[in-house]
């Protein structure tokens, strides 16, 4: 009784950050045994405990990068399995518990909705179960939509209905968990030149990206009486991240085209050129899944998709990096001060300091650690600065893309990326709050004084 009680009270003085790391923790070592399991593989398949650790982790932060193909290791119940992961991985584990416990009959308390805010990087507590709730629904009706749209239009290129709908199955879990593993051993290189297949997998990265908070708001305004959508008013969240996760897409696509358009589209026609370039902007979103080898793209491209790959999805999505508010933030902040002024305007509102302050920290402490990353593993690896860069920066995006040295590193830097990849999935902020002491700071204040800058 006293151990019990000795547990408890040791629980209850970790924070809700804290708490939520170690619920991770536990996802990543039973999603390890999982995958772990003979019946998981292909018969005389032995992969390493370090190659099977690397895939959980990378299908719980939903990245992608593997060191493995699992089209050649993984067997049908291996592949549902690694589809259940990913999709813990999408909604997070907290939404996940939140839903067993709703389906038993719990009472979801205080302490829970605190972890769940977390978890969902929300900042009320007021509505979290709801969201949750919402969350779910959303994303298991166009899970489904996606598996029946998918699974039917590839019966043209498989040879049995349950070969077809399987790979319909995982790719609308892995298109829209931005999960970017594939069962094709090839990713989408076998539909490269299929618009369709590409179109779909397009909108359900993006309703995996855009953030789920967002996808409720729309889902709202369409189900709305028209009687009352006049009155509907988009929140600021949905303004900003849905308009900059469109200009990033198409400036995006943009780039990706013209620092190629004498090499790799030279020659192409103008809708393989859309498409390739199109496809390659929305995947670096988070995706990870790709219509081509981007080796084949010059080293400009590399990195200006490592950038895209840097700012990563929106908050509250199944996607990392810094997200795409944070980077708004950043460049709104930069030009509200070249041009003088103090107060930041979006959309007719004011932004926070607090918040300008996130985005700032935010966007310095991702570039130290992806700093810190590079230097490691260009120490260690004897690849290049480019494919070092393009791993680091894919890897804390949760993106998935690489351009072919996963599996060739050694366990040391596979361990620097998973990292990088649990830091990318549940976020800078809540990442630099684990190591948070519950100590309080005292009353008082220092003198202040000025400090040249710049």
């Amino acid at each position: 009784m006293k151990l019990y009680y000795s547990k408890v009270k040791w629980v209850n003085k970790l924070s809700p950050v804290q708490i939520l790391f170690i619920f991770y923790i536990l996802a990543v070592t039973i999603a390890t045994v999982l995958l772990s399991l003979p019946a998981a593989h292909k018969d005389g398949v032995d992969i390493p405990f370090i190659d099977i650790l690397f895939t959980a982790v990378s299908a719980v932060s939903v990245t992608g990068l593997s060191t493995i193909t699992v089209a050649d290791t993984l067997n049908t119940t291996g592949i549902i399995i690694l589809a259940i992961i990913l999709q813990f991985g999408a909604v997070g584990v907290m939404a996940i518990g939140t839903l067993i416990w709703l389906l038993i009959g719990k009472k979801i308390g205080l302490k829970e909705r605190r972890l769940i805010m977390t978890d969902q990087n929300q900042t009320s507590f007021q509505g979290m179960v709801r969201l949750i709730k919402q969350i779910i629904y959303v994303l298991l009706i166009i899970e489904m939509i996606g598996f029946l749209v998918l699974g039917t239009y590839f019966l043209q290129y498989f040879q049995t209905a349950r070969e077809a709908y399987l790979h319909g199955f995982f790719g609308t879990i892995s298109a829209i968990t931005n999960g970017g593993f594939d069962i094709t051993g090839e990713s989408l290189k076998p539909f490269s030149h299929d618009y369709f297949v590409q179109f779909i997998n397009i909108l359900l990265i993006i309703f995996g990206a855009i953030g789920f908070p967002v996808l409720i708001e729309v889902k709202e305004y369409i189900f709305v009486k028209k009687d009352f959508r006049r009155t509907q008013r988009f929140s600021l969240f949905t303004k900003v991240t849905s308009l900059t996760f469109f200009i990033l897409v198409v400036v995006g696509a943009i780039g990706i085209f013209l620092l190629d358009r004498n090499y790799f589209f030279s020659g192409k026609s103008w809708h393989e050129s859309f498409f390739y370039s199109l496809f390659q902007s929305v995947t670096t979103r988070s995706g990870g899944l790709s219509t081509m080898d981007v080796n084949q793209l010059t080293e400009e491209n590399h990195l200006f998709m490592s950038l895209l790959m840097f700012i990563g999805a929106s908050p509250s999505s199944a996607g990392g990096g810094i997200r795409t508010t944070t980077f708004a933030l950043v460049v709104i902040y930069i030009i509200t001060y070249a041009r003088g002024k103090n107060n930041i305007r979006i959309f007719n509102r004011e932004i926070y300091e607090e918040d300008l302050a996130k985005a700032v920290t935010v966007t310095l402490m991702a570039g130290f650690i992806l700093f810190i990353s590079i230097l490691s593993i260009s120490r260690l690896e004897p690849f290049s600065f480019m494919e070092v860069l393009f791993e680091v920066t894919s890897a804390f995006g949760t993106v998935g893309l690489s351009l072919g040295i996963t599996a060739d590193l050694s366990t040391t830097s596979k361990v620097i990326l998973m990292i990088l990849m649990f830091i990318g999935r549940i976020g800078i902020l809540t990442f630099l709050l684990i190591f948070k002491s519950n100590t309080k700071n005292g009353n008082f204040h220092y003198p202040k004084e000025k400090i040249i800058i710049g």
